[in-house]
């Protein structure tokens, strides 16, 4: 018997996992809602998007369906490393052991879309655009959405209902309507805004290696993150904390440029004064990180991604986790025979540890002190050459172990954890009046 599958989100997690379900054998019939417009006929705005880095995990998890994983690497950039730049000029470059891609999110998704299986006869997905989820009736096992050019709500019955929505699901905010359900909700003590940068001028004395993750940093913790991308510009994103005002109060582009000359002065010769403008309007933003007691919801709802897990980007795993879930749900159809029932329960006593510990690697493995973060600096450096030595003294890097994926989210915390804990007592420190 074909079983309804209702998927809400059509982001990187919930397209993958419907790519899964689509080579069950024909078991699953899906449904695919979301409350934006399609992306590969609509422009997103990038005002508020930075590029993303898949590592092995995500990687991996592309690689299960056939051609994914040569589609996206197609529209990626590697990257094998990062340079630190100092404000004295000088830099430091960490190399990885293993390559990673950087793309756009919204490149990631529009070619997972591409890629979905577009001949069956039984016609067994179908995207639905512009449809906003207003309810979920967990009894029934129905939800609801509204169509954004009509008044009338849709109903769909479901045996599966995937909350593939984001750190702000509407999936999720009905689990708080069940028993026993809890979760937290923070902003990261970071604002963002997204920048970007045209190709560099061959006059200018600025030589940036494509294939590293460029940084800078300044003492009160505002920093800058800058990937290449395939047109040969740059784009990243500028964090700075929340109780800062100076860049959220840059209203020209006068203004704008004089703060990147003055602060960042490698970006500030390069910043054209209409990024300089659009900067300027650019909208503030938080991330909002999620922690979930549970992921599922009876025998037949299942939060993945964000919903579940929403994360600060500070070692780029969002996405990776995300596309991550959707491995392992799988692999959970094959070890109890799709039965739906056991499976969204197993997913929550096989991943809900991971989330709750990526999101504490995430807060606190990258620290706010400068002393802690050199500390950091220095114990990457010494991991490449004392851990293949001593590996039970010796730790090996935690960008190494969150980006490889041999190690669970749990099992890297669990080596970290006195580190973890020493980053959130300086950070909290620093935090309090």
């Amino acid at each position: 018997m074909v079983k309804k599958v209702a998927i809400v989100g059509a982001g990187p997690s919930g397209i993958l996992l419907a790519h899964y379900l689509l080579r069950r054998q024909e078991r699953y019939q899906i449904e695919i809602f979301d409350f934006r417009s399609d992306p590969r006929t609509v422009a997103f705005s990038k005002s508020r998007t930075f590029p993303i880095v898949l590592s092995q995990r995500g990687i991996n998890a592309l690689r299960q369906i056939e051609g994914l994983e040569s589609a996206v690497k197609a529209i990626s950039l590697e990257t094998n490393g990062a340079v630190l730049h100092q404000q004295n000029g000088k830099t430091r470059v960490i190399s990885r052991r293993s390559s990673q891609w950087s793309l756009d999110r919204t490149s990631l998704v529009i070619k997972l879309l591409e890629q979905l299986p577009t001949k069956s006869d039984r016609n067994q997905v179908n995207l639905h655009f512009n449809h906003q989820c207003t309810q979920v009736d967990f009894a029934a096992k129905q939800v609801k959405f509204q169509k954004s050019d009509s008044e009338a709500e849709i109903t769909v019955d479901y045996d599966l209902l995937i909350g593939a929505d984001g750190a702000r699901s509407v999936v999720r905010d009905s689990f708080l309507e069940t028993d026993n359900f809890q979760c937290e909700q923070k902003y990261v003590p970071n604002n963002y805004k997204s920048i970007f940068l045209p190709p560099l001028d061959p006059k200018l004395a600025v030589n940036w290696q494509p294939g590293k993750v460029h940084s800078w940093r300044l003492d009160n913790g505002t920093s800058i993150l800058l990937l290449y991308q395939m047109d040969s510009s740059w784009s990243g994103v500028v964090l700075f904390p929340h109780q800062d005002k100076t860049i959220a109060e840059l209203a020209t582009p006068q203004e704008v440029i004089s703060y990147f000359r003055q602060k960042f002065p490698e970006i500030g010769q390069i910043l054209p004064s209409s990024e300089a403008a659009d900067f300027a309007n650019r909208s503030v933003s938080r991330v909002l990180t999620v922690r979930c007691n549970r992921y599922h919801q009876g025998d037949s709802v299942l939060l993945i991604g964000d919903a579940a897990h929403a994360v600060s980007p500070s070692l780029g795993q969002g996405c990776n986790a995300a596309l991550e879930d959707a491995n392992i749900f799988n692999q959970i159809l094959d070890e109890y025979a799709d039965n739906l029932a056991v499976a969204v329960e197993q997913f929550t006593i096989q991943r809900q540890a991971d989330g709750i510990a990526l999101v504490e690697l995430s807060d606190y493995g990258l620290p706010s002190s400068k002393k802690l973060f050199f500390e950091l600096l220095l114990r990457n450096s010494l991991s490449k050459y004392l851990h293949p030595i001593s590996p039970k003294f010796f730790l090996p890097s935690l960008f190494e172990l969150v980006a490889e994926g041999k190690l669970s989210y749990s099992e890297i915390l669990d080596l970290y954890q006195d580190w973890i804990a020493k980053v959130k007592k300086s950070n909290q420190e620093i935090l309090s009046p």
